[in-house]
């Protein structure tokens, strides 16, 4: 087995200031030589909560998934749209509202990152505010031949198409 993808002494990184309800924060990607992420880090403004600390964490486990090979498809595929608290409208309009933090965050990446098709695949596809939501788990639904199903869950929505 080898080892993990080493990421270059000296990198570029890119930063995107976001907001979820009012709770405040930053994502910063660091980049391979080819472009694509190698390292997450997550900081909130609100010290002393839970909250910076699960984050903190999750970037961690993030980065090291993906310097172990894991896409970052399937990490944005299992992480986009996790419902959970803090909840609510973005001032981001590519992502005006978000399930938590963490579906922020991932919609954000894949939005930044992903090839088109990949994140259709995933029901993540920027300025989707006009479509209505999965009921099931929040996606927004796919309107073909006059009905509407979610790429995510493959739930069928009746009357939304």
């Amino acid at each position: 087995m080898s080892g993990p993808r080493e990421l270059p002494p000296t990198r570029p990184a890119i930063t995107h200031r976001f907001q979820v309800a009012g709770h405040k924060g930053y994502i910063t990607v660091g980049l391979y030589e080819d472009g694509s992420p190698g390292e997450i880090f997550i900081t909130m403004a609100k010290e002393g909560s839970t909250l910076p600390g699960l984050m903190d964490a999750l970037a961690a486990t993030a980065s090291l998934a993906l310097q172990h090979g894991t896409p970052l498809y399937a990490l944005c595929r299992r992480l986009a749209y996790m419902h959970f608290e803090p909840s609510g409208p973005t001032d981001n309009p590519e992502i005006p509202y978000a399930h938590s933090v963490v579906d922020y965050v991932f919609r954000w990446l894949a939005l930044r990152f992903l090839p088109e098709d990949e994140r259709a695949a995933i029901g993540v596809a920027g300025g989707t505010k006009d479509s209505p939501s999965c009921p099931t788990c929040g996606s927004p639904l796919l309107r073909r031949n006059g009905h509407a199903s979610c790429p995510r869950c493959g739930e069928e929505a009746v009357g939304q198409g």
